[in-house]
């Protein structure tokens, strides 16, 4: 995996679709990093 992030420089709302692939698809193997925004 590799460190990213999402931005929506537009008016509209974005709708995400997420989509994962391979053996495992569980949510236990996913990091998440402090949001320098503090929305989390």
């Amino acid at each position: 995996g590799a460190v990213h992030r999402l931005e929506n420089p537009g008016r509209i709302p974005l709708t995400l679709i997420e989509v994962q692939s391979g053996p495992y698809l569980g949510e236990d193997d996913i990091v998440r990093l402090e949001d320098v925004y503090k929305r989390l």
